[in-house]
Parts: structure tokens; C-alpha cells; sequence
């Protein structure tokens, strides 16, 4: 039987209620009524009732108050709320307490006879839900894998003592295994000619079928597998008492795995084997030589089944110090020369790779080139900002590749996209150029000792630079150019005013009136005389 009250200032409604209404028939007892939210605050915090149904507008406590109140220090309650405000407003506030219902007043006995056989049959489900053991039994039982793993990777990723493994081993139900032990570590490369076209749950399929092949190849006794959060596949192996015989063992394994993905499911990953450990507990530092060995991937290439024990016999070569071809990459860049800068990203690479240098030596060399070409896009590519932002956003995908030979076809890539840039920034700079200088034609060409030299000193460019693409740019040369605007303001003046045609002379730029009317003659077939008489008459008619 569940408890009951009822919360309504108006007496007849709470009457009403309490003689119309059955209460026991319906699964419920009615253990008080009240006039107010405070009595009834105190009632629920002292019977805890199962169920409250109250009335919004009352004094000292309304109904919504009561609600929040009730809703967080005892959200089980649940709380239906009985009013005769048809508001929206009041509607969202309790939907926001979580209130079970929000009827409107005037409501009928049968309606309340209704509204508690639903209540009472959402209270025994959820009653039912609680209390079903054997369902929590079973959802723990589906949860043990996702349990296990997460355990496996503590053991290996945190480490810890042995008393707490041999307690976790006999709850998972794991057979304690023999020493020796060794860590390995399989990482996709990435998914093929898949890698693009593949949609989340695509991935999702294929990351399934690998760990299927990884169960398959190396579910044995001695052999715990699991999969970590950051979608690698790992394997303690243990069971060997001899080192070298172990080391043998999990490289063939290893490499049917690798072979197995690539076979059969036409995409690679990389294989890190760590170093021995005799004690579980020393488990952490077999995982963490693994992690280390994959990182060598990065000069050594995709596709490979890599032990710490042939990366410790292989002694890296120090970077040479005149290996700054960041700098070269970047001036070769900001000259054009493709080749150059193609040839230089070829030797930078190939240097890397034979110095079997340490990864973080390998991406400082990375940083320093991309810092490089950023500093080239911010000088040369100053006109559009955003356009620049975008690609130096671009060059940190670097961070993201996983070996040499990627990041040699990423960089010539960028070197492409970033001299096409700088092409077509010098084209845009020259327009803006070839434009004020026109600006300054148009503007002092009445200075009859304006010079090419004055206009390139304008604009800040060579005189024979200039030359070329203003002529490109305007299909004239300067000379020509500069005539042209001063005839056609000298056919303004001569249309437009009465002044003296050695005045006009001047005003446009020519000292020598003679001179004038044989250059205006030869732009537009009659004297300046002629061009004035001629415009007179068309005025006329």
C-alpha cells in the first residue's frame, strides 16, 4: 500500500477528495490532508509519502515550491500537481521538477479514480525494477567483459600490488599465470582505401573484426587480451621461463596477427613488443617499453612487428648540426623553386630516418619547419588574413601523421598549396600596385615633371619591373598611358570652358603649347581649334 496526502488550501476540495475517493481500492493510503505547503513540507520530511498531490496556489508554500522542495531531497516522491491556471509557463516549471502529472481543475471523481490506478501501476514497475535482483544480476554479468578490460588496463597501464591482482583475478575468474610475462601491442595504421569513405559504424565493424583476428590468433592459455580506451588491441603473454624462448613466441605471434589483418581485412597496424618482466606488478614497464617501441613506426614505416629489444640494439646518430633545412625549405619556398624545396623535404626525410633518432628530436625538426612556413605565409600572404589563419591551421596536421614517409608526402603538399598562395598573393599585391599607380597618374598628370621614377617610387617597385606589368596590366605604356589622360582632360576643358588653349596646355601637364596641339592632333585626328569649334556646333544643334 502506498502512502498518500493531499495539499489544497480550499477545505471542499480536500473533503471532496478524501469522502468521493475509494483510497485502499486504488493501492493507496491516505495518510493526511493540508491547507498549505509549509504543513505539508513538514508532513513529507516526517512520513515520507509515496505520493503528494497538491494545488498550486496556496498560502505560505505553493504547490511548485512544495515540488522543488520535494523534488531534491526526496526525488523518489512523486508529485502531481492540481491547479486551475491553464499556464504554460506553470507547465515548464514542472516539467522542470520532474512533477509526475499537471491536471487541471475542475477534475472528476472517476479522473482521479484513473489518474491513481496509473500512478500506482508506474510505482509497482518501478518497485518491480528495484527489487528484480536477478536482473542486476544479469546486467552485471554483461557488464564483467567491459569490467575485465578495464581492469586488464589498469594492471598494465597503472599498475598494482599483488594482493589486489590475485583479488581481481579470482573475481574475473582468471587463471594466475606462470612468469615470464611480455606486453604486447597492436595499433591500426589506418584503414586503407576505406580510410575516407568509411562512415563511425564502419569503423566500428572493421576495429571489431581486427580484435576478432587478435582473439582468434592468440586466445590460449597464459595469453589475457583486451582492448584499451584509445582503440589499441593488447596481450599479456606469459608462460615461458625462458626469455628468449618467450620473445620467439610472441614475435610469431605477433606477426600472424599482423599478417592475418592485412589478408584478410586489407588494412595494416603496427606491432610493439615489450620488454620481459618476471612479476606482474613489473607488468607497467612491459606496456610502457611496447608503447615506446610503436612510437618508432613514425621513422620506421607502417606495417611492421617492432620489438624494444631490436630498438635498444640499434644506437641513434645525434641530428647534424647542419641539418637547418627548415630554413633552406623556407627560402626555397618563398622563391618558387619547387624542385628546390621538393628536394630539400626528400633529404630532410631521408636524414631522419637514417639517424634513428628519438621521436620528440623528430618532431622538434617538425615544429621547426612548420614554424618556418608560417612565418612565410604571415610575410608573404599578408592581404587576407583569415585565408592565412586557415593554412596555418593546415600545417598542424603534422601532429596527426603517423610516420616519416606520410609526412614527406604531407610537406610537398603543403609546399604546393603555399607557393600556389604566395603565386597568387605577388599577383594580387602587383594589381594593388599597377592600381596607385594609376590613382597617381590620374591624380598629378597636370605635373609636367612627373617621371617613371616618381611613380615607382610611389608604389615601391623597380623602374623595369614596372614597366613590364604596367603594360600587362593596362595594355599601354606609361607614356601612353599618361597622354591619354591628359588629352582626354584637355577635351574636357576645351568642351566644357572659354579658356586660352595654351591655359588648357598647362593645365594639363605641357609646358609647350605647340607641342600640345601636335600631340592632341595625333590622338584625335584635329587640332584642339578644330575639337572646340566642332563641339560648338553639335552644342548648337
Amino acid at each position: 500500500m502506498y502512502k498518500v496526502i493531499i495539499v489544497d488550501d480550499e477545505a471542499v476540495v480536500r473533503v471532496g477528495l478524501k469522502n468521493t475517493i475509494n483510497w485502499n481500492e486504488h493501492g493507496f493510503e491516505l495518510i493526511g490532508d493540508y491547507a498549505n505547503g509549509r504543513e505539508a513540507w513538514e508532513a513529507v520530511e516526517q512520513h515520507k509519502p509515496d505520493l503528494v498531490i497538491s494545488d498550486i496556489s496556496m498560502p505560505f508554500m505553493d504547490g511548485l515550491e512544495l515540488a522543488g522542495l520535494i523534488s531534491t531531497q526526496f526525488p523518489y516522491i512523486k508529485i502531481i500537481i492540481l491547479t486551475g491556471f491553464d499556464e504554460f509557463e506553470y507547465a515548464q516549471q514542472a516539467i522542470r521538477l520532474k512533477v509526475s502529472d499537471f491536471i487541471l481543475k475542475p477534475i472528476t471523481a472517476n479522473e482521479i479514480r484513473a489518474l491513481l490506478d496509473r500512478v500506482k501501476k508506474e510505482m509497482d514497475e518501478e518497485t518491480k525494477h528495484r527489487e528484480d535482483l536477478g536482473r542486476l544480476k544479469s546486467q552485471l554479468n554483461q557488464s564483467l567483459p567491459l569490467l575485465k578490460e578495464r581492469f586488464l588496463e589498469r594492471l598494465v597501464a597503472v599498475g598494482l600490488n599483488l594482493e589486489e591482482i590475485n583479488e581481481r583475478f579470482s573475481y574475473f575468474g582468471i587463471p594466475a599465470p606462470l612468469p615470464l610475462h611480455v606486453v604486447l601491442i597492436v595499433d591500426i595504421d589506418d584503414f586503407g582505401d576505406r580510410e575516407l569513405h568509411s562512415y563511425e559504424h564502419d569503423v566500428e565493424f572493421l576495429r571489431f573484426a581486427a580484435f576478432d583476428i587478435f582473439k582468434e590468433t592468440l586466445e590460449r592459455e597464459g595469453v589475457m587480451l583486451f582492448r584499451t580506451r584509445e582503440e589499441r588491441m593488447v596481450a599479456i603473454i606469459s608462460g615461458q621461463d625462458d626469455e628468449s624462448l618467450l620473445y620467439e613466441q610472441v614475435y610469431s605471434l605477433a606477426e600472424q596477427v599482423r599478417h592475418h589483418i592485412e589478408k584478410y581485412l586489407k588494412f595494416t597496424v603496427t606491432i610493439g613488443i615489450g620488454r620481459a618482466c618476471a612479476h606482474l606488478e613489473q607488468l607497467p614497464e612491459s606496456y610502457k617499453s611496447a608503447l615506446s617501441v610503436l612510437d618508432y613506426r613514425f621513422l620506421l614505416g607502417k606495417n611492421r612487428v617492432l620489438s624494444i629489444l631490436d630498438m635498444e640494439g640499434k644506437p641513434s646518430i645525434p641530428l647534424p648540426p647542419q641539418l637547418d633545412w627548415d630554413r633552406k625549405l623556407a627560402s626555397a619556398v618563398k622563391r618558387g623553386s619547387a624542385q628546390e624545396a621538393f628536394q630539400l623535404i626528400e633529404d630532410g626525410v631521408a636524414e631522419l630516418k637514417s639517424s634513428l633518432a628519438p621521436i620528440e628530436a623528430c618532431f622538434l625538426q617538425m615544429q621547426k619547419v612548420v614554424l618556418s612556413l608560417m612565418n612565410s605565409i604571415q610575410e608573404l600572404v599578408a592581404h587576407d588574413p583569415e585565408a592565412s589563419f586557415d593554412r596555418q591551421m593546415r600545417l598542424m596536421d603534422v601532429y596527426g601523421l603517423k610516420t616519416l614517409d606520410e609526412v614527406e608526402i604531407w610537406l610537398k603538399d603543403v609546399v604546393r598549396s603555399v607557393m600556389s598562395t604566395i603565386a597568387d598573393n605577388r599577383s594580387h599585391l602587383t594589381n594593388m600596385q599597377i592600381h596607385r599607380a594609376v590613382e597617381y597618374i590620374e591624380t598629378n598628370y597636370a605635373n609636367d615633371k612627373m617621371s617613371l621614377q616618381d611613380i615607382c617610387r610611389h608604389v615601391l617597385m623597380s623602374t623595369s619591373y614596372f614597366s613590364l606589368v604596367f603594360k600587362q596590366h593596362t595594355g599601354e605604356t606609361y607614356i601612353e598611358f599618361l597622354t591619354g589622360v591628359r588629352i582626354a582632360r584637355a577635351k574636357e576643358l576645351l568642351h566644357n570652358t572659354t579658356m586660352k588653349f595654351y591655359e588648357i596646355a598647362e593645365q594639363v601637364g605641357y609646358k609647350d603649347p605647340n607641342y600640345f596641339s601636335i600631340l592632341f592632333k595625333k590622338h584625335t585626328g584635329i587640332t584642339p581649334k578644330d575639337f572646340r569649334e566642332k563641339q560648338l556646333k553639335e552644342s548648337g544643334n
